[in-house]
This record gives structure tokens, sequence and C-alpha cells, in this order.
């Protein structure tokens, strides 16, 4: 991480503090600082290759995501290697129709050209990557491959607006200072 905004994200999509600096007595995020490790969600949710799609079904079900990063160990360490949304398991696997689709495995039907970011890498090359890939997720690794994280356009998207909000309450801050009597 970049050492200006190195911390540890303990909300969704506050920004820490040490990425905010005073503008007419309210605190913005420091454009271009918020990197990908920090945005992230740390909590990811992951799959072994020889799961079976209905194992990964339900478990998606049971924590609320709609993807399962699949990874392998390497060292001590997780790598990613794959990705499989709720789409791909309805697409991929079940609407075969056919009893064997009930044990085909996660390898059978992960996304294998899978695209990461580097958790230090700033939030806007982050975007710029979903929008040249046309993907909705991200794992966030290490420069070493391990998997960091998990970052969302719906999470990019939150972020941004409250951003948007930042700004707009410093305008309002502005505005009233110019309109209050001298």
């Amino acid at each position: 991480m970049r050492p200006d905004c190195a911390h540890t994200r303990n909300s969704r999509h506050t920004p820490a503090p040490s990425n905010l600096i005073q503008r007419g007595g309210i605190a913005v995020a420091t454009p271009g600082c918020m990197t990908a490790g920090e945005l992230c969600i740390r909590r990811t949710i992951t799959g072994d290759p020889d799961e079976t799609v209905v194992d990964a079904a339900r478990r998606m079900i049971r924590e609320n995501v709609g993807d399962l990063v699949i990874v392998e160990h390497v060292g001590g360490r997780v790598h990613p290697i794959g990705i499989v949304t709720d789409r791909d398991l309805v697409s991929g696997a079940l609407a075969r129709g056919t009893p064997d689709a009930l044990h085909i495995c996660l390898r059978d039907v992960m996304q294998r050209d899978l695209v990461t970011a580097y958790d230090d890498e700033p939030v806007e090359r982050v975007l710029e990557t979903l929008e040249k890939h046309k993907i909705r997720r991200l794992p966030i690794v290490d420069r070493a491959g391990g998997l960091q994280g998990i970052l969302t356009l719906d999470d990019l998207v939150a972020w941004l607006r409250e951003e948007l909000d930042r700004a707009a309450n410093v305008v309002e801050h502005q505005a009233s200072l110019l309109a209050a009597p001298r």
C-alpha cells in the first residue's frame, strides 16, 4: 500500500482517516489516493475447483454472494485461479437439464481467464480494468499473487456516491458561507 494511504479498512465504504483532507471544515478524500486493497471486501468467499456446482450454489445462497473465487493453495498461500458467478452455474451446468449436471465440478464451469488487480493499484485503474474487460467483479491480489479480497462494481459505485456526497457537502458549506451576512 502507498504509505500516505495505509490503513485497515473497518467498514464497507468509509475512507481511511489518512485519506482525508480538510476543505472548508469538511473532510474529503484525497483524489487518487484510495487503493483497491483499501476498498476491497476482505472476506472473500472462495471455492475449490473440485466442488460440485450444487454445493457451490448452496454456499452462495447461504453467504448471500453472487460469485466464488476459485482458489488453489500453494506454499501456505491462497491464489485465485478462476471465478464462478451465479450465472455461470445456471448457464454452464444447471441449464443442461440432465441428471449428471448436478455432479459437474466448478473447474468445468469457472471462468479461467481470470482478471485481477493488485491491492496497491489506485481505484481509478480498477475502474478502467472493469470497463476494459466488461466485468463486474475483480479479485484483488498482492504482488505475490495471493488473494487479498474482492472488489465489485457495486462497491465502487457506492464509494463514488459517498465521494460525490462529500463533494456536495463542500459546495453546500461554501454556499452557506457566501450567503451568510458579514
